[in-house]
């Protein structure tokens, strides 16, 4: 008799990512899809990477991570945000974001526990909380501004909610939250035993002055958070799968407590190079800038398309609208954008749990410029 095997995620299968990218391949298309820059990090950072392996540094490292990044981490917060985090106890060095996000889901959610997702979502949360057993709870941003409706939020609340997951800068629609928005968190939970993950890994990329409002910035909400980030968005580096979670120290104690068992850590020549390399404040600091031209130099070469740009104040993804040029649904546009006109992008309506098709779908444009030049040619014939 042969093993049966019953899904724990039924209804998962190969991410919308690997799918897009796939086909951008096969059809020899500019991948504009999977948010990954085509040109490479800081040959600084490669050399000091490359003086760890050099040295020896090859093996495991300590399960938070190494005690010079963690110092580093701790250091880059209160520059930024004012906040003190004790990079012995509330700071933990994860194999990417993902694997962050992952660990501080199954350290808090059990069996029947709620959690209120605010769409669209990067597709990582709700597997987790399902595996976690966990229910999640979607709440939409309101179209097209991608604001949140705290009313909508604060309806979802009950006796089950356990946690809050928050993005911002948000992936896929480079919407942010600001001042008056956590301060309506922080009201919506400051009564109740529900916790926040913050997931946070495009920080340093907000375009048109605007601040990143860490929930390190507020006391009440840091006591109660995870805030996670990734080395991999901020230097250039996702192939290197080298993320954080911050929180205070009993969270701590439960998250590592996962990651132990997931991880147990992370690649340790890489974490010596950022760890000598994250005290390069300005260079984080020139971030916003130049991922700012990059957002504006594609916006220009879009103009003369019929795609229509919807607001991107952080990230380095743009949606467009089609409603003028199709009412297809957007994974079908995007399969015929890639295989007619050779560019691949994502269909929006993926982020959302039961697909809401908005006619929108999302660049990456963190790519060269000749990368983007090639694309917009191309798109002007749509």
């Amino acid at each position: 008799m042969s093993f049966t095997l019953t899904s724990k995620l039924p209804q998962v299968g190969t991410t919308i990512f690997s799918v897009m990218s796939a086909l951008a391949a096969e059809k020899n298309a500019i991948n504009l899809s999977q948010g990954f820059p085509d040109f490479s990090c800081d040959a600084e950072l490669l050399e000091m990477v490359n003086r760890a392996m050099m040295r020896g540094m090859n093996q495991y490292a300590p399960m938070p991570g190494l005690p010079a990044l963690r110092e580093g981490i701790a250091s880059l917060i209160q520059t930024k945000y004012g906040a003190t985090y004790n990079p012995d106890t509330e700071i933990t060095v994860t194999s990417g974001a993902t694997e962050a996000l992952f660990c501080a889901i199954m350290s808090v959610i059990r069996e029947g526990d709620e959690v209120i997702v605010i769409e669209p979502a990067y597709d990582s949360y709700l597997p987790a909380i399902q595996l976690a057993g966990g229910t999640p709870v979607c709440v939409a941003l309101e179209y097209p501004t991608y604001r949140v409706n705290w009313d909508s939020v604060k309806r979802l609340i009950n006796g089950r909610t356990r946690m809050i997951i928050i993005n911002t800068p948000n992936n896929p629609t480079g919407s942010i939250l600001r001042e008056e928005d956590i301060l309506q968190l922080e009201k919506l939970i400051s009564t109740n035993n529900i916790c926040v993950l913050s997931d946070e890994v495009y920080e340093h990329i907000i375009f048109d002055r605007e601040p990143h409002e860490s929930i390190s910035r507020y006391p009440s909400l840091r006591e109660k958070s995870f805030i996670v980030s990734s080395f991999g968005k901020t230097f250039h580096v996702t192939g290197w799968k080298i993320g954080y979670c911050v929180a205070p120290e009993y969270m701590m104690k439960e998250f590592r407590k996962i990651h132990q068992f997931v991880t147990f850590s992370s690649s340790t020549p890489f974490q010596a190079g950022i760890a000598e390399y994250i005290h390069k404040i300005d260079k984080i600091n020139a971030l916003s800038s130049f991922y700012q031209q990059k957002r504006d130099y594609f916006l220009k070469l879009m103009q003369p398309t019929r795609f229509k740009p919807l607001q991107t104040t952080g990230t380095y993804f743009q949606l467009m609208s089609y409603e003028d040029i199709s009412q297809e649904k957007d994974t079908d546009f995007a399969i015929r954008l890639t295989q007619e006109f050779g560019v691949a992008t994502i269909p929006v309506s993926v982020f959302y749990r039961k697909g809401e098709d908005n006619k929108v779908i999302r660049f990456c444009f963190a790519k060269e410029d000749s990368t983007l030049e090639r694309a917009a040619e191309r798109l002007m014939r749509v």
